[in-house]
C-alpha cells in the first residue's frame, strides 16, 4: 500500500472536498470524496443511513468503507465524523499524509446551513449544537493530523497555494 495519499478531515464546511478537487487537479492526483463514496456503495444518503442506521450504525458503515481504501496518488477527502474511529484513522495515516484543515468556529457558523440537511452526525448530548460538536471533534483532528492547516480565511487558490507548500508539492 502507498503513502503518496493525501487525506483531509476537518470539520463540515471546512472545505474538505473542494480543496481536496481542486489540489487534487492542480497537482495531478486523483480525488476521493468518501461521502460521496459511502452513498454510492450504500445507495442512499449519509442522512438517510443516520435515520434509519442510528449515529452507531453509520459510524459503522462509514468504519468499514475508510478500511476499504487502498489508493496511490489521491487527495482523499473525509467526512468530518471519520474521526471517531481509531481503526479508520490508523488505516488512512497508515496511505497517506493526514492534514486537518483547520477553520474557526465563526467561520464554521458562516459557512453552515442546517447541520441535518447535510448528513452531519450528531452524537448523544451533542444535539444540532456546532460549538460542541467543534469542541468534541477539535481534539480529535488535532490528534490524528500530521499537518494542521489554517484555511478559513483564505481564498480557494490562496489555500491551495498553501497546501502545495506545506506539502511539498
Amino acid at each position: 500500500m502507498s503513502k503518496d495519499n493525501i487525506v483531509f478531515i476537518g470539520m463540515p464546511g471546512a472545505g474538505k472536498s473542494t480543496l481536496g478537487v481542486v489540489l487534487a487537479k492542480a497537482c495531478g492526483m486523483d480525488f476521493l470524496d468518501c461521502d460521496l463514496l459511502i452513498q454510492g456503495i450504500e445507495g442512499r444518503t449519509l442522512q438517510r443511513i443516520i435515520d434509519l442506521e442510528g449515529v452507531d450504525g453509520f459510524l459503522a458503515v462509514e468504519n468499514r468503507i475508510l478500511l476499504g481504501i487502498d489508493r496511490a496518488n489521491t487527495v482523499v477527502s473525509t467526512g468530518g465524523s471519520a474521526v471517531y474511529s481509531d481503526e479508520a484513522m490508523r488505516h488512512l495515516t497508515e496511505i497517506g499524509t493526514v492534514v486537518y484543515l483547520k477553520v474557526s468556529l465563526d467561520q464554521l457558523r458562516e459557512r453552515l446551513g442546517d447541520l441535518h440537511e447535510r448528513g452531519v452526525v450528531m452524537r448523544e448530548g451533542i444535539g444540532d449544537n456546532l460549538e460542541l460538536l467543534y469542541q468534541e471533534r477539535a481534539p480529535l483532528y488535532e490528534r490524528y493530523a500530521d499537518l494542521t492547516v489554517e484555511v478559513g480565511n483564505r481564498t480557494i487558490p490562496d489555500a491551495v497555494a498553501l497546501l502545495r507548500e506545506r506539502l511539498g508539492l
